[in-house]
């Protein structure tokens, strides 16, 4: 079965949730279909490892727009949904059900996966990733006072998972081969700061280590969890295991349809694929930047929010760029952090921190030569804007002035 011709988007999270309001917004008054593997309707994903986690924020929360939104707009909203094949040349998106959908317009914003732990028992009862909505609620279920968590990988899933666990009383060891956590994201200096704040409230954090197998409960049925197997010959108790080793695009779709994919779905600055009408935008798109002067695949929420808004302007023929600069935010313990920018690992000279670290009330600048290249501010707010300016203005900063909190960000802006 086919359908008329439309607009349609595959993904729906965020990104395709955003691109359907968009398009309407704009004045598309045409067929528009939305497709989505999961079976909830589109929501954010930050609240999973942060307010929804811990408790703070209610489900109905989470949702992108509230549950009639879609009717009202009518948005052919088909939930349960895997694309299984794309046709550029038929221009038709095949589901698993055997239906086909033509399409005038296609939106890809299909996102990415965990990737897995490739280790013996990474498959038993109690290995958790987090990426959907019902693995945030395996996770809240899980966090119990003095229940044994352990968690592999200390990037910001490893360690927001970490927080709302301690949160919640239990004990936790995070496991991690690098030196540092999030060392290849921010660097030795700022790195420290968060391995500082996890150990302050209680996480054992264990660096420079190999995970060789994830053990089960002999006493049991064998299928559970109870441990984790070191390289070095330690064995680590364990109720949970959080596995956060990293995501990766899902790009099966794109490739099986011949479309330029390299790491991510390779598009230009207006979100074009390498197929005629076919777009791509959020985790899964590698998108040339032009301010950056190249092309980068960004895994944050402020991107998947962002981008697809460009992406349906662009489908109704707009001529629109999608230049706005990376931004992710966290929130762990008493640390909230916004950071504006993008940095290649070790494509810096040099951390120049304004404020206390100690306090943790700071903003860091990251800089080659005299220039910003990004900024990371830490319990001090209502900066992004001018940090954005500082960093666009490819201006040279001199470092002491940058460095003194007495000296207003926006002084260090060209005249």
């Amino acid at each position: 079965m086919t359908t008329n011709s439309a607009y349609v988007i595959v993904g729906a999270g965020l990104g395709g949730a955003k691109a359907t309001q968009t398009l309407r917004e704009a004045g598309y008054d045409g067929p528009l279909v939305l497709v989505g593997a999961e079976h909830e309707r589109p929501y954010e994903r930050p609240p999973l490892s942060k307010g929804y986690l811990l408790g703070s924020q209610e489900r109905e929360g989470v949702y992108v727009h509230p549950d009639q939104w879609y009717s009202e707009h009518d948005v052919d909203l088909r939930l349960g949904r895997t694309a299984t094949a794309l046709d550029p040349a038929a221009r038709q998106v095949t589901l698993a059900d055997g239906s086909r959908i033509d399409y005038a317009k296609l939106l890809l914003t299909t996102g990415s996966s965990p990737r897995r732990l490739r280790v013996p028992g990474a498959d038993l009862e109690g290995v958790l990733y987090l990426r959907r909505l019902e693995d945030s609620d395996r996770l809240k279920a899980a966090f119990r006072p003095d229940a044994k968590v352990v968690v592999i990988g200390a990037g910001w899933i490893g360690l927001e998972t970490a927080a709302a666990a301690r949160a919640a009383g239990a004990q936790v060891v995070v496991l991690e081969s690098a030196e540092l956590p999030l060392l290849r994201v921010l660097g030795r200096e700022v790195a420290q700061v968060f391995a500082d704040l996890h150990r302050e409230h209680g996480v054992d954090l264990r660096f420079g280590v190999q995970i060789t197998a994830i053990t089960s409960d002999s006493d049991g049925d064998g299928r559970t969890v109870d441990g984790v197997q070191l390289a070095n010959g330690t064995r680590i108790a364990a109720d949970t295991v959080i596995v956060g080793v990293g995501i990766t695009p899902n790009t099966g779709l794109a490739e099986s349809a011949g479309l330029t994919v390299d790491n991510g779905i390779v598009t230009d600055e207006h979100l074009r694929t390498s197929a005629p009408d076919i777009y791509a935008a959020g985790d899964v798109a590698n998108a040339h930047h032009p301010f950056l002067g190249r092309h980068i695949r960004v895994e944050h929420w402020a991107n998947a929010l962002n981008q697809p808004q460009t992406a349906a302007r662009a489908m109704l023929g707009q001529d629109t760029v999608y230049d706005r600069l990376p931004y992710f935010f966290t929130d762990q313990y008493d640390l909230g952090m916004e950071y504006t920018g993008y940095v290649e690992p070790g494509g810096y000279d040099r951390v120049v921190f304004r404020g206390s670290t100690a306090a943790r009330e700071f903003i860091a600048f990251w800089l080659a030569g005299d220039r910003v290249l990004a900024g990371m501010n830490v319990n001090v707010w209502d900066v992004t804007e001018p940090i954005q300016a500082l960093i666009r203005s490819r201006a040279a900063i001199d470092p002491t002035r940058l460095a003194d909190p007495q000296v207003p960000l926006e002084s260090l802006l060209p005249r």
